[in-house]
């Protein structure tokens, strides 16, 4: 299986369960791994024929900076939802860190894994 990553895609939101939180916007940080076959696209050497991982990052980016959730868990939900619907993706893992949160912690967050491993 052949897999398509984003890096450290890193996002302002409203995201928290505190009454401070509502009002301030905080950086969390996504890791996304998703299944893909690129054969053919390294082949074609075209685009059209790959995932192309810039369009998932803009509409993952444009989602997380408009939304306000509670938590960490519902967020990192949206977002597997959103790339498994919109996308010609089966599989993917997806890492939301919220950093800071935790005081004496680089991070705190959640991995999920989605869909069905080809």
């Amino acid at each position: 299986m052949d897999r398509i990553f984003i890096q450290d895609l890193e996002v302002e939101t409203v995201v928290g369960v505190f009454d401070w939180e509502r009002e301030i916007r905080q950086k969390v940080v996504l890791n996304v791994e998703m299944s893909a076959d690129i054969a053919h696209a390294a082949q074609t050497d075209s685009i059209e024929d790959t995932l192309n991982y810039k369009a998932v990052a803009k509409r993952l980016a444009a989602f997380v900076g408009d939304s306000e959730f509670f938590l960490v868990e519902t967020l990192a939900e949206r977002c597997a939802e959103i790339v498994l619907n919109e996308f010609d993706v089966a599989w993917l893992t997806l890492r939301l860190d919220k950093p800071g949160a935790v005081t004496g912690s680089k991070s705190v967050g959640v991995m999920i894994e989605r869909g069905r491993k080809p």
